[in-house]
């Protein structure tokens, strides 16, 4: 299935019924009184996240979802019914933009969420509510309510903890091959991948985490260029970057220091937030190298990106602020195990520390709670 990630299109909601405006006839009752039912409500159209849909495909040509309007009233208090809602499925991670007015209407980011994209109008009242002590024969009845109409832009932001940024031909989706059961296209030529690739990581039963892999990266891709300025945004989510290194490159010319610092500008250029998220590097390809000389091209690299960082201390705990320097061979699964095993260490740490956070904040809140009930006065219990 093609992957799409983008789509725009319009919701309608159904527009209520009008209300009746009847009178009650029948033999030997001369003055029967209203009896004009309530028109019934208009369809809305509501958006769903289910995991079971990966991409936007069919957003791209159904453009326009129009839900049913509601039956109007009926005489003999006969209500009209009410038109069913629409569902849209979409995909875990879809972000809804109103295109008019810029806001952001809903951010799916589990599944089962749903969120009202166009609400359907109520349905007008019958002439039985009109009727009062003065009025005893009321002609008026109200129309139904139109229902809300959108202009709305869907975007797919994978959702994964991991996300993979290197130049094409880094040897990215060799090493989410390596690490889950992921089968991404894998050949010697730059852009094979032409869209993100998911992977789950697992570690044993109960530690798992979602490695994303996206087109690799040029020089100017901010602006345009290549593939990757596309899929940047899939890595906007993700927690921790890993940076592929091909310390090996086809072309003898490419300098792997100058291509580093190129993404890492990229990076910034594109979103300042994006460039601050932890980032670590993984020098792949080294297979390909004896050991000696393996270390003296991992040497000149570091000192060219000017990497001064000195090793993790994970003595008493893990070290969420080094950024980490990994040596492997994706193709071979030299040290893409300990890798992961860090990779997953700072996940868990992560969620702890945002775990305790959180419940400090929710401390701090019922103590401000509290501080503001009045207090008793138990002075009037006292005997005088």
């Amino acid at each position: 299935m093609k992957f799409i990630d983008e789509a725009k299109i319009e919701v309608a909601a159904g527009k209520g019924g009008n209300g009746a405006t009847s009178f009650r006839r029948e033999k030997f009752v001369p003055r029967g009184g209203p009896d004009g039912g309530d028109g019934g409500k208009g369809g809305s159209v509501w958006a769903e996240a289910d995991e079971n849909t990966n991409t936007l495909v069919e957003y791209r040509f159904v453009k326009r979802y129009q839900a049913k309007n509601g039956e109007k009233g009926h005489g003999s208090d006969r209500y009209g019914a009410g038109a069913d809602d629409i569902v849209l499925k979409m995909p875990v991670g879809t972000l809804i933009r109103d295109l008019d007015t810029d806001e952001i209407v809903a951010d799916l980011t589990y599944h089962g969420q749903r969120v009202c994209l166009a609400k359907g109008g109520k349905g007008g009242l019958g002439n039985i509510h009109f009727k009062s002590s003065v009025n005893r024969a009321p002609k008026q009845s109200t129309p139904g309510e139109e229902g809300e109409t959108r202009s709305l832009q869907l975007e797919l932001k994978v959702l994964a903890d991991v996300g993979l940024l290197g130049m094409p031909n880094a040897g990215k989706s060799t090493l989410i091959t390596a690490v889950s059961a992921a089968r991404p296209k894998i050949a010697n030529y730059p852009f094979t991948t032409l869209h993100p690739n998911l992977g789950v990581v697992r570690i044993d039963e109960n530690h798992s985490f979602v490695m994303a892999d996206i087109p690799g990266l040029i020089e100017g891709a901010a602006e345009g260029a290549g593939l990757g300025h596309r899929f940047l945004k899939h890595l906007s989510r993700t927690g921790l970057l890993l940076h592929v290194i091909d310390l090996v490159p086809f072309d003898e010319t490419v300098n792997p220091a100058e291509e580093a610092l190129a993404i890492i500008n990229e990076l910034r250029k594109y979103d300042e937030e994006l460039y601050g998220k932890p980032r670590w590097l993984v020098l792949n390809k080294l297979d390909m190298l004896d050991e000696e000389e393996a270390q003296a091209r991992t040497e000149a690299f570091l000192e060219a990106i000017g990497w001064d960082y000195p090793k993790p201390d994970d003595r008493f705990q893990f070290d969420m602020e080094t950024p980490r320097l990994f040596q492997i061979s994706a193709l071979t699964h030299q040290g893409t195990q300990e890798l992961v095993h860090q990779i997953n260490q700072y996940l868990t740490e992560k969620k702890r520390i945002e775990a305790e956070k959180a419940e400090a904040e929710q401390a701090a809140a019922n103590v401000e709670i509290a501080g503001q009930q009045p207090k008793t006065d138990t002075g009037v219990f006292k005997p005088e």
